[in-house]
């Protein structure tokens, strides 16, 4: 499956913004996904995850209460829907796929097979 981010930008404090991950191949729906981030000088970390059918999902502490995920496979794409940004949500966010195992949702990067190119979210203070 390929991956295509979109959505980054740049936005106050404060301010939302969605992402999407557009996947190619009629085989989206089997796919559990996660949406990652890397801010400059950091390591990725894990933001968001979702299971196949979008029944469980799984939010990272840092942005809990702020951002959601959810899919749409119909439309074979995964979103984020980020609230409340603050300046140090400003990363690269990455969309990920793996075919899921015996778990609903993937927190780790090495679990994920598949990656997006990233979109830049940008927030400014």
């Amino acid at each position: 499956v390929q991956l295509q981010a979109s959505g980054g930008g740049l936005v106050q404090a404060g301010g939302s913004l969605r992402l999407s991950c557009a996947a190619s191949g009629r085989t989206f729906s089997s796919y559990a996904m996660g949406w990652f981030r890397q801010a400059p000088g950091k390591e990725r970390e894990f933001v968001a995850a979702i299971s196949v059918r979008g029944g469980s999902t799984y939010i990272a502490d840092a942005v809990k209460g702020r951002f959601t995920i959810s899919r749409g496979n119909a439309k074979n794409t995964v979103y984020l829907q980020m609230n409340s940004l603050k300046p140090e949500d400003t990363a690269v966010y990455y969309c990920a796929a793996v075919l899921p195992g015996s778990k609903y949702y993937y927190t780790r990067d090495d679990e994920y097979v598949y990656w997006g190119q990233g979109t830049l979210v940008t927030v400014s203070s």
